[in-house]
């Protein structure tokens, strides 16, 4: 294919693991990244990286001047939902502002196709603890908020000016990729299963599990884990359904089932056959008990189907990524 993907930044977790699987499926990639919290090592397919800033006008006329590129994977953000809390602006800024100029030079340069990085945190805490596409949209951070707001500016953008769209809103993702040559690299991620494994492996004294009292079965908030590859997957297949002449629109990815945290913290001592302290705390403002993706759409209009639905699949990849990491 002749076609020259954008993929903004394609050096961190997600992104890196897109551009891997792009890359392996015949597409031409350039990466666009700041490296504030991406490795320029994650692109292990000698993809070209463009080092700079989304804010920075020239630079990223200059690249889609050279390129031509035809179609935008946007996955630059700052993606820390309680850090939004404290830094809504560094949010705004980073999440809003720098999308509306990308978009904008998008519609310069008559960019065909565009695939948001977007979020479950959009929904704030639905009804029921399951959010379909069309549940109601009431993010409760100024991450969330930031991400709908980038929504917006896309569906506006699209009706204008006829560039086609996709926003994948992910549920939470975990993993890496399962030869471990790339995976969650950054070292005060806050994902469950990450911290886990670095417990188990002696990095952390322990883990927390915030709030022991939900409504659930075992009384610990349930979210609705998708491994990497999957996720990735997922973007490849929204690409093929753009490809196809497929209609702008949102879906969910998840597996449409979640893990409650005690679940989770029991498989990776599993795994790891490391019994780590583990430490019960409050519950955190905001925390919905239950975050669970309806998530029958984005098979059916672009038939992506998971590979690796299986939380003991999901902790494994985890755990081996991890120690190797660890240089264990």
């Amino acid at each position: 294919m002749s076609d020259k993907i954008l993929v903004t930044g394609g050096c961190g977790y997600i992104g890196s693991h897109v551009v891997r699987q792009l890359s392996e499926s015949g597409r031409s990639v350039v990466v666009y990244d700041n490296l504030s919290t991406g490795f320029r090592d994650a692109l292990i397919n000698g993809e070209e990286l463009i080092e700079g800033e989304l804010s920075d006008r020239d630079r990223l006329d200059a690249a889609f001047q050279r390129h031509a590129f035809t179609t935008v994977l946007h996955f630059a953000a700052s993606i820390v939902a309680p850090e939004s809390v404290s830094l809504p602006l560094k949010y705004y800024g980073n999440n809003t502002r720098n999308t509306l100029g990308l978009l904008e030079a998008c519609v310069r340069h008559q960019v065909q196709r565009f695939i948001f990085s977007s979020t479950a945190a959009v929904y704030g805490i639905p009804a029921g603890g399951v959010a379909a596409e069309e549940s109601v949209l009431a993010p409760i951070n100024p991450y969330g908020t930031s991400k709908l707001m980038s929504e917006w500016m896309l569906r506006d953008a699209s009706a204008a000016h006829g560039m086609q769209y996709v926003a994948l809103r992910y549920f939470n993702v975990a993993g890496a990729d399962p030869r471990a040559r790339i995976g969650q690299r950054t070292p005060e991620a806050t994902h469950l299963i990450k911290v886990a494994c670095q417990a188990a492996l002696g990095m952390r004294e322990s883990v927390g599990i915030y709030g022991t009292d939900y409504p659930t079965p075992d009384g610990s908030g349930i979210r609705d884990y998708i491994h990497i590859e999957d996720l990735a997957s997922a973007h490849l297949h929204a690409l093929e359904y753009l490809d196809r002449g497929g209609e702008p629109t949102v879906m969910n990815v998840g597996y449409g089932r979640g893990s409650s945290v005690r679940e989770v913290l029991e498989l990776v001592k599993e795994v790891s056959g490391v019994d780590f302290t583990v430490i019960e705390a409050e519950r955190r403002p905001g925390d919905p008990a239950s975050l669970v993706a309806q998530a029958d759409k984005i098979g059916r209009l672009t038939g992506w189907r998971p590979q690796h639905d299986s939380l003991r699949k999901i902790v494994e990849d985890a755990w081996r990524w991890e120690s190797k990491l660890a240089g264990k």
